[in-house]
Order: structure tokens, then C-alpha cells, then sequence
């Protein structure tokens, strides 16, 4: 009788089946793929972002250009606050004036209901201008009226600007000194992206997670122009601002350009205690580093690391694809720190760190407020 019951229930769970597929012939088709239209993803997918919602998150490292109603509503919901970044770079057609970028940044502010705080830049590219060092000052005393909580500086200085002389200049060239000096004056942060990752002076490796950031940027890929400075050198001169500046808050964009090796950063927090570091766009160098360590070393520093993720929205970005990187960068990021469980990665699978929660409140929420002062009243 037992048996007979148990092949009819089996019969009637296949009609059942058959009926889904019929009735919603995509959703089976994600079901049995693990698609995004997989139930159980979606299951997984919101039960992260829960989480992260939690947490009251802040991503301290991002540059949304496009005042999207949807992007604007999944922040909301999101319980997400993040700092908003300006980039010039001459290389890049949006990028090489501060306008229209920071009009743009402060219509996102506004339509986020200020939860995108304003970091402004500086055009470094005039530094040997004799009207430099006071149309800058006045531009950024501008920008910190406006509300702006940092100034960011780029890559360019190092791997792209040279002087009259033809000599290469980095971030502690003395022509920026009274800039960082009139930052620190008005306690503000310096967001510091210089150099890159190890792999741009190597020659091309498919498994580097940025094989295929420099095979579209290959202006950016030191290992195609070998007369570049070193990363060495680069880093060097960093190192020499921030001590230089012992009252200036210093984040290193990126890991600092650290990725490879935590105990690079270990070294420059015990060296400096002005220096910080954000995630932005380095989370997977955790993963490919031993876990204890990495778990290890999150704890011991957890004041000093900030999450951030890189994203980055044009003004001419699709709203859905928008949507979903966000929910899909923010899912895995809080399943990698918050949970031991497997998180995948370009094709590989890795063990979450399963941080304690306060040290998930710091990384994801109070080191962005300690060291970017003003952030949530800005």
C-alpha cells in the first residue's frame, strides 16, 4: 500500500513539473540551468542583500554619473549609502574636465536624497602653471562649500604626466603640496588611486582578474609601454605624501595597489597611521590569497579597510544591466565576507571568510564614516 502511495505521489510531482513547464517554459529553463531566473538564486540573492541592508552599508568607492529612478530606488532599498568620485583623465573623452562629471555627481546626490556623497578631483595637469596652486585651492574650497568629503587623485600621476624637463611626475611632486595642505585645512580626505595592479607590468595572463580591463585599456597597460616608472617607484612616492602629510587622511583607491600581498598593507598601517585603504574593484585578490590569512588580517586591521566595489554607471548605461551588476556585485561581496560559503569566481570556487559581525560593521559601515568625515550630512 506504502508503495503504491509513494508512485502515485511521484506521479502527480511530474504531472506537477510538466504543468510548470507548459504553463512557464522560462522558468524551468532557469530552474535547471541555475540561470538568474532560478528560484533558489533568487532565494539566495535576496536573503544577501538582506543582510547587506542590515548593515546600513556604505560603498566608498564608486562613480554613478546617470540619475537613474530605478538605480535611485534599489539604493534606497538597499540602505545603501556611497561616495561618489570624479575622475579627469585626458584620455578619457568624459573625463578630461571636471565638467560635466561633477554636474552629473550632485543631480545623482539629489536624487538619491544625498545618499551619494560628493568626492571632487583636480585637473593636475596645469601643475607647472604659474596660476596653479590658487585656481585649484579655489576650485576645491568650492566643492567643499558644495559638500564635498574628498578629492581624489589618479594614476595619471606616475603613469602618464611628465614635466617641461621630460621627468615623469608623481602624486608628492611639490607643486601639489599646498593642494593636500589646503585638504587637510578644511578636514577632508585624499582618495588616492596610484599605480595598478601587479599584473599591468606583466605580460598577459588570462587568469589575472584584470586580464580583460587592460586587453580594452591598453593606454593603461604599463607592460605595453616599458619606459613607465616602476610600481615600486610610484608607490614610493605615495608612501612620501602620506608622511609628508601626517594630517591628512590618505585612502589608498584599490587596496592601495597593494592586492597581491596583505602584509604590504600590514607594513604601510603600522608605518602610517593617516593611511587607510579601500576594496574597490580588488575583493577577489582576498579570494586568491590563504583564507586564514586574509581572514587574520581583515581582524587585525579592521579599521583600516573600507568596502568599496568600483561600480560604475555613464550617463548613457542600460537601467537593467545597471540593476543587476549592482545586486550581483553586492551579493557576492556580502556572501564572501559574511558567510563560509562558496563564492564563485571566474570559474573557481572559494570558502567565504565568515568575519564576525563587528568587524562586517566596520568594514562595511563605520570605517567609510571615520574616514570620510561629513559623508551622511553632505
Amino acid at each position: 500500500m506504502a508503495k503504491r502511495f509513494w508512485t502515485w505521489a511521484m506521479l502527480l510531482g511530474v504531472l506537477l513539473v510538466a504543468g510548470a513547464v507548459l504553463l512557464n517554459p522560462q522558468w524551468m529553463k532557469a530552474f535547471i540551468s541555475g540561470a538568474p531566473g532560478d528560484p533558489r538564486a533568487a532565494s539566495d540573492e535576496d536573503a544577501m542583500l538582506k543582510g547587506f541592508a542590515a548593515i546600513a552599508p556604505i560603498d566608498a568607492h564608486i562613480h554613478i554619473y546617470k540619475d537613474d529612478p530605478a538605480l535611485d530606488d534599489l539604493i534606497k532599498r538597499l540602505n545603501l549609502h556611497v561616495l561618489n568620485i570624479c575622475v579627469i583623465d585626458d584620455r578619457d573623452p568624459y573625463g578630461k574636465g571636471l565638467e560635466p562629471q561633477r554636474s552629473d555627481v550632485l543631480k545623482v546626490r539629489r536624487g538619491t536624497g544625498g545618499r551619494a556623497a560628493f568626492c571632487t578631483t583636480f585637473n593636475p595637469y596645469g601643475f607647472e602653471e604659474p596660476d596653479f596652486k590658487q585656481k585649484t585651492i579655489r576650485q576645491l574650497n568650492q566643492d567643499f562649500a558644495n559638500g564635498a568629503v574628498a578629492v581624489k587623485i589618479y594614476k595619471v600621476m606616475g603613469m602618464e604626466m611628465k614635466n617641461r624637463a621630460g621627468k615623469w611626475v608623481m602624486a608628492d611632486d611639490p607643486a601639489f603640496e599646498p593642494i593636500y595642505q589646503d585638504i587637510a585645512a578644511h578636514n577632508r580626505t585624499v582618495v588616492a588611486h596610484l599605480a595598478e595592479p601587479d599584473s599591468c607590468w606583466k605580460p598577459p595572463d588570462p587568469a589575472s582578474p584584470d586580464y580583460s580591463y587592460y586587453q580594452e585599456h591598453p593606454q593603461e597597460y604599463a607592460y605595453l609601454h616599458p619606459d613607465w616608472p616602476s610600481k615600486a617607484s610610484i608607490l614610493a612616492a605615495r608612501d612620501h605624501l602620506v608622511a609628508e602629510n601626517p594630517h591628512l587622511r590618505v585612502v589608498g583607491a584599490h587596496l592601495g595597489s597593494m592586492e597581491t600581498d596583505v602584509d604590504q598593507m600590514a607594513q604601510r598601517f603600522d608605518r602610517y597611521p593617516n593611511f587607510a585603504v579601500d576594496m574597490a574593484a580588488r575583493v577577489p585578490y582576498f579570494m586568491l590569497q590563504p583564507r586564514d590569512k586574509v581572514r587574520a588580517f581583515l581582524t587585525k586591521y579592521q579599521d583600516r579597510l573600507l568596502y568599496a566595489t568600483d561600480l560604475v554607471v555613464m550617463p548613457d548605461a542600460q537601467t537593467q544591466e545597471t540593476l543587476e551588476e549592482f545586486r550581483c556585485t553586492f551579493t557576492r561581496d556580502w556572501k564572501f565576507f559574511s558567510t563560509d560559503q562558496k563564492v564563485e569566481y571566474m570559474g573557481h570556487s572559494y570558502q567565504g571568510l565568515a568575519l564576525e559581525r563587528p568587524v562586517l560593521r566596520k568594514l562595511f559601515h563605520d570605517n567609510a564614516l571615520k574616514w570620510f568625515p561629513g559623508l551622511l550630512k553632505m
